[in-house]
């Protein structure tokens, strides 16, 4: 059975002026073929012999088969860069000579020409190879993670109810859960994430900040760099909303209110009833 989006071995059956036909091995009568064009049939191939090709379909969406392999095959992931874009959607290199469609839809966030996104390679309801930077059900489960441990990963979709969803290592499931994402990180960044656990089924929780006790001090020096980027005086304090608190912070109500508190014992502040002032 010829497989689209797949790496196969194939076994020569007919040649023509304009390239040789192949069929999977189990088709002894050749009933199901595809054409590998004469300029990639390997030079002195004969009838019988077998050659790995991979199976795409050509701009008049007829299958076609390729001794080129691409960098992604169906169902795997990887990281391509976006050749051009057009009304449709974008257009990526995979190292094949007809670009593969990232259609707007698939899109996590909007594309632009020389990007690198981390895509997987799927079918589509027309019959044809298409890149999704929707990751969720292309992830492997797992890996050899434990508890506290660094990694790095692709930040691929954000959403309300669940979070922030990265790729680890550009392959495996990880989700910081939308309580712990305060920090204003789009789409597409590389980011550090620490294992806050594994789940039962493989899944990586994960946290862009360090155990609390570590924070505070991260947080602390956070604080104190904008308050000097407003000349001392910060023009809200630990009494300001939440969103205020996010949107200027990056961190949430609870953690601003820590590492204010740390700072105020360590006598580096002062709080007023509209402000927070570095003490000089």
């Amino acid at each position: 059975m010829l497989e689209l989006g797949k790496v196969q071995t194939l076994q020569a059956v007919k040649k023509v002026e304009f390239g040789m036909y192949f069929a999977a091995l189990d088709d002894k009568k050749g009933e199901e073929r595809v054409l590998l064009p004469a300029k990639q049939v390997p030079k002195g191939m004969a009838i019988g012999e077998q050659a790995e090709l991979f199976l795409y379909k050509d701009s008049s969406d007829r299958l076609i088969a390729t001794t080129r392999m691409p960098m992604v095959t169906l169902g795997q992931v990887a990281k391509l860069k976006v050749a051009g874009t057009t009304k449709i959607g974008a257009f990526l290199d995979w190292g094949l000579e007809k670009d593969l469609l990232l259609p707007f839809r698939e899109q996590t966030y909007r594309v632009r020409e020389g990007d690198e996104v981390l895509v997987a390679l799927y079918i589509d309801k027309s019959d044809r190879l298409c890149g999704t930077m929707k990751l969720y059900h292309y992830l492997e489960k797992g890996g050899n993670y434990k508890k506290d441990d660094w990694v790095t990963g692709t930040l691929y979709e954000i959403s309300d109810n669940f979070g922030a969803f990265i790729a680890v290592d550009d392959k495996y499931s990880g989700l910081v859960p939308a309580k712990e994402f305060q920090k204003n990180v789009p789409c597409g960044s590389k980011v550090e994430a620490r294992v806050t656990g594994i789940l039962e089924d493989g899944k990586i929780n994960l946290s862009l900040k360090d155990k609390a006790y570590l924070q505070i001090s991260k947080d602390a020096a956070e604080i104190m760099s904008v308050i000097e980027s407003y000349d001392g005086v910060l023009p809200f304090n630990d009494k300001a909303s939440p969103e205020t608190i996010k949107r200027e912070m990056g961190m949430s109500k609870n953690e601003f209110k820590r590492a204010v508190g740390n700072l105020l014992k360590s006598g580096r502040i002062e709080i007023t009833e509209k402000c927070i002032r570095k003490i000089k």
